[in-house]
């Protein structure tokens, strides 16, 4: 049994590096199974065991990065719960990081080929997500969370979007101050 959920594990795991690997060179819609299995030595009956479709790896994949970009959203927070936004100090903020780390995935999401479905799923997982987070953090009841957690996420979205826009012009230092600079006009 453990060594099942070893190799179901393994198995997956080579086929989120094999699509992060593919993506240097296609487009999601012209990214094949076969692909995938080549780049991730398996058979297509194994990627069938674990998936119905291509979208179905895709959409887990995105799962998987939503989940890491708001956990680094909140990493300064978690390091000191009483910080506040307005004088957060840009060296404790990782969103950038990790953006720059998968930014063949964000490329490809948010870039000129992107897929309106797929940066839909990602924006609504990460929507889902900050509004969980938001929520506990800010208990005023004028705010209609909903709409605070589409306001937070469209503004990182936005300054991912102009950051693949720029093809990772600026360092990840620089994002992370001008994200600082953000936070203290919004919060002031």
């Amino acid at each position: 049994m453990v060594l099942e959920d070893i190799r179901i594990v393994k198995t997956k795991q080579a086929l989120q590096q094999a699509f992060f690997d593919i993506i240097q060179f296609k487009t999601i819609d012209t990214m094949s199974i076969t692909d995938l299995c080549e780049v991730a030595h398996i058979n297509r009956g194994t990627f069938y065991r674990h998936y119905k479709t291509k979208d179905d790896l895709v959409n887990e994949i995105i799962d998987l990065i939503s989940n890491e970009i708001v956990q680094a959203y909140f990493k300064p927070y978690e390091q000191n719960p009483e910080l506040k936004p307005a004088t957060i100090d840009s060296n404790s903020i990782a969103i950038f990081q990790h953006i720059y780390d998968y930014r063949s995935f964000y490329t490809i999401i948010f870039g000129p080929n992107g897929s309106i479905h797929n940066h839909r799923i990602f924006y609504d997982k990460m929507r889902e997500l900050m509004m969980d987070a938001l929520y506990i953090e800010n208990k005023n009841s004028q705010i209609n969370h909903v709409l605070f957690a589409s306001y937070q996420t469209y503004a990182i979205i936005g300054m991912i979007i102009e950051w693949v826009r720029s093809d990772f012009e600026y360092s990840v230092a620089y994002m992370n101050e001008q994200f600082a600079l953000n936070l203290q006009i919004q919060h002031n």
